[in-house]
């Protein structure tokens, strides 16, 4: 067969990634500091987006739950964001065990998206929001409010617009002052201790390698010492005696380079470091395997003195630097709440501090592009405009979607919720996505970094999705978390006389209906963190 170029005429289909469904699927799958971060830099580039910083948003919930009423003609199933399925709504009591408030939490007011960017979105989200009514721009309504920012989002009604904090909560003297961190209170103990302007140069250096638990880290390639004295070009002995010094700064244990150095220091200001305790520390791993004969015979002591070492060593700090004040862990925000509903059910909620609330100027728009001659500023502001009104659209398409999974999840769940871990149901991805009809990504994106906070604690989505084990009569499986949860109990309630080996636990849990593997109790007891039955029954007669 000859080769030779020619044309040829093919038909197919194939799913385009275009920038905007690019951004939409990124959206989605960010949690609500990312996409708080992401809102910031768009109000940064595009001139045509505001920030919504009403204090006093409408409550629209009651109306809009009126009209979806009527609209849906009596059908009281219907999902809160337009679900044709009927399987996210219903009224209170009822066998989806979802309150009749809940149908006024996707009251929208949404910002008028261009048809053509509709297109991509249908691959990702079922068309089924209602959110392409168009808001004309007006004298009054010429700001259009994006979904976020122009609605209510909680069936309680709430604003949940960040306004200006009263008088009474203004407390200037806690926003000026901080605490004071482990380097300044290191770096002050250098300047009243050292004059000498190289050593102090060493002192710092050296603070400069402190954790924040107050241990000697050495980074940025940097080997050790000697390595600390290659770069500042001093001599290995100025370094290593500037560290004995500074090793005696306060807190006591602080610029040690491992555990057994930061107890040696300690148990040195207390006079207490002796040869036996010496070789005590320098034997840590035999007190972590609880291993006191072996102990006895290398430190040369007795089973009373070693234990008595254990109680010294319990008495110390192994993390001196954590005393002062450092970065502050940002606590973890739910984007969802699930609280019990009057009558009975759950009633779901977004958490309306954590959605952006900007705004799509129409006004600036049809001002700035009227007195526009140039055809280069007329295609950046229709670009601005399409990705204003493109942006407004996905932050609502998110929000509806986090609701509708989340309602989704709570249903399935809805044991977990009355009783306890012990009740978690064996769910998957693709049965949330089947009940929704959604796709599996999507499903996976919203349930990631996002948090539910429930009368039970603050839980990542993806903890409600746990894998099967099978019953021994045949019965329902059971979820894997609620077996963890049982091993748990089995390990806290057994005698100190009586350990239960991993075989026993088989045993117990068999008797309970849950057919389970020796190999899988024992991966599970690791994963929680909990010794073997030897080592339990060595800790709990060291704590006899």
């Amino acid at each position: 067969m000859a080769l030779a170029p020619r044309l040829e005429i093919r038909q197919g289909q194939s799913l385009v990634m275009t920038p905007q469904l690019q951004q939409a699927i990124k959206l989605l799958q960010l949690s609500n500091i990312e996409l708080s971060n992401f809102v910031e830099q768009e109000l940064e580039k595009n001139p045509l987006l505001d920030r919504d910083e009403r204090a006093d948003i409408p409550d629209m919930a009651a109306e809009s739950a009126d009209r979806e009423r009527a609209d849906a003609s009596g059908d009281t199933g219907a999902d809160s964001g337009g679900d044709p399925s009927g399987d996210a709504g219903g009224d209170a009591g009822g066998d989806d065990g979802f309150s009749d408030a809940d149908a006024g939490q996707l009251s929208l007011n949404d910002a008028s998206p261009a048809s053509e960017m509709d297109s991509g979105f249908e691959d990702m989200y079922p068309d089924d929001t209602g959110s392409d009514r168009t808001g004309a721009a007006g004298a009054e309504g010429d700001a259009t409010p994006a979904a976020l920012g122009g609605s209510d989002w909680s069936a309680s009604g709430g604003s949940g617009a960040g306004g200006a904090a009263p008088d009474g909560d203004l407390d200037l003297e806690s926003r000026l002052t901080r605490d004071q961190t482990l380097h300044e209170f290191l770096t002050e103990q250098l300047d009243v201790s050292v004059f000498d302007p190289a050593k102090r140069l060493i002192g710092r250096f050296l603070i400069d390698c402190v954790d924040d638990a107050g241990y000697l880290r050495f980074e940025d390639g940097i080997d050790g010492l000697a390595d600390i004295a290659d770069r500042l070009g001093v001599a290995l002995e100025d370094v290593e005696g500037m560290l004995t010094v500074m090793q005696g700064f306060e807190p006591t244990g602080v610029m040690a380079r491992s555990l057994k150095e930061c107890m040696a220091l300690q148990l040195a200001e207390q006079d207490r470091l002796d040869p036996a305790m010496q070789c005590f520390l320098d034997n840590l791993e035999l007190v972590a395997r609880r291993d006191l004969a072996q102990l006895c015979k290398l430190c040369g002591v007795d089973e009373e003195d070693i234990r008595d070492m254990i109680a010294e060593i319990r008495a110390l700090d192994p993390r001196p630097g954590l005393t002062f004040g450092g970065e502050t862990a940002a606590p973890v925000v739910p984007d969802v709440f699930v609280r019990a509903a009057q009558g009975g059910g759950w009633t779901v909620e977004l958490n309306t501090e954590t959605l952006p609330r900007v705004l799509v100027n129409q006004q600036y728009y049809a001002t700035v592009s009227g007195a526009t001659q140039n055809k280069d500023d007329k295609l950046y502001l229709s670009d601005c405009l399409q990705s204003a009104n493109w942006l407004v659209k996905s932050l609502d398409q998110r929000a509806r979607t986090i609701l509708k999974v989340s309602r989704e999840i709570v249903r399935q769940q809805d044991g977990f919720f009355a009783h306890g871990v012990s009740h978690l149901r064996p769910l998957n991805l693709k049965t949330i996505a089947d009940a929704i009809d959604m796709h599996e990504s999507t499903v996976s994106r919203v349930t990631s970094n996002k948090f539910m906070a429930t009368s039970r604690g603050v839980f990542e989505l993806k903890y409600f999705f746990t894998s099967a084990i099978s019953s021994t009569d045949g019965g329902d499986a059971h979820s894997a978390e609620a077996v963890r949860h049982r091993i748990r109990e089995l390990i806290d309630s057994e005698s100190p006389k009586k350990i239960l080996s991993d075989d026993k636990i088989v045993e117990m849990l068999k008797l309970s209906g849950i057919d389970i593997a020796r190999r899988t109790v024992a991966k599970y007891r690791e994963a929680m963190n909990i010794p073997s039955s030897v080592e339990r029954r060595r800790q709990k007669k060291l704590s006899a």
